[in-house]
């Protein structure tokens, strides 16, 4: 496996290499992104993983700083997973025009109007950050297949999104979210939460199972369901960004669809503690 940290290096590594599966990441790597890795070197010859805390994504007062950072740790994990090549670039080689303090990155990818909903209320700018850094990736590696988790949802449906209408020719393979025994969907962030918080972060994934659950049984009360279950999390101390139930063709609130059913997603993101945790199931 190759650990490479500059743009034409790996340019000249991959010179030669016609079919390319890519996978960012930010580091602190877990099942979840080595997932990635494995449906990657199902698809492709050459994986290509990337580990780059992106500062364009992170708001003023989020977690840039204290975003865990265990390189090391990365690089073995993808060694024993099989990766290719490791880009591990620092913030002036994707940002050219970085002073050593301020990113001066005046291009940058307009979202659609999606992206200020869901965890675009709480977090202005972000999937901007995200969708410029990600075409940033693959005008860099230049993939013909690029694999994204399912349990940022709204991430990867703009970063779909930004595919189709920018015209890459890059096919976006979304992977399903690995999951502890108990439901909690796997994050980085999951390190930030105490032993007490731990145990009660389950409840965000089985709030979002029993809406699933209600939904398939009948129940469209949509606002109902989305109000109970940010009530619920509300008692049990969690402070709630959303809860809500999207087309997934749109990520729109639900339109009645009685001749052709529509597929659903339901989507939450609360804080419990300083952690802010996100989950999601397809209906």
């Amino acid at each position: 496996m190759q650990i490479i940290d500059t743009i034409s290096s790996l340019r000249n590594a991959l010179k030669y290499q016609p079919n390319i599966a890519f996978v960012p990441t930010m580091g602190n790597l877990h099942r979840g992104h080595i997932q990635l890795v494995e449906t990657a070197k199902i698809k492709a010859k050459t994986v290509v993983v990337s580990i780059f805390v992106n500062p364009l994504q992170f708001g003023q007062n989020e977690d840039l700083d204290s975003y865990p950072r265990t390189l090391d740790a990365d690089i073995a994990q993808l060694a024993a997973a099989g990766a290719d090549l490791v880009f591990v670039p620092n913030i002036s080689e994707i940002y050219p025009d970085f002073d050593g303090k301020d990113l001066n990155q005046t291009m940058i990818v307009k979202t659609p109007s999606i992206a200020d909903t869901l965890c675009g209320v709480n977090r202005p700018g972000h999937f901007s950050g995200v969708a410029t850094v990600v075409m940033k990736l693959f005008n860099i590696v230049n993939p013909t297949i690029a694999i994204f988790g399912q349990k940022d949802f709204q991430q990867l449906f703009i970063i779909q999104k930004m595919v189709r209408q920018f015209n890459f020719p890059i096919e976006i393979i979304a992977v399903q979210t690995v999951r502890e025994t108990d439901g909690l969907a796997l994050s980085s962030r999951n390190a930030y939460l105490t032993a007490d918080e731990r145990m009660k972060a389950p409840l965000l994934n089985k709030i979002l199972l029993n809406i699933k659950v209600a939904i398939k049984t009948g129940n469209s009360n949509y606002v109902y369901l989305e109000q109970q279950a940010d009530e619920l999390l509300s008692k049990a101390g969690w402070i709630v960004d959303y809860i809500s139930v999207r087309e997934t063709a749109s990520l729109l609130p639900p339109k009645p669809h009685l001749d052709n059913p529509t597929e659903l997603v339901v989507l939450g993101a609360a804080k419990l503690g300083k952690t802010r945790l996100i989950d999601n199931l397809i209906i």
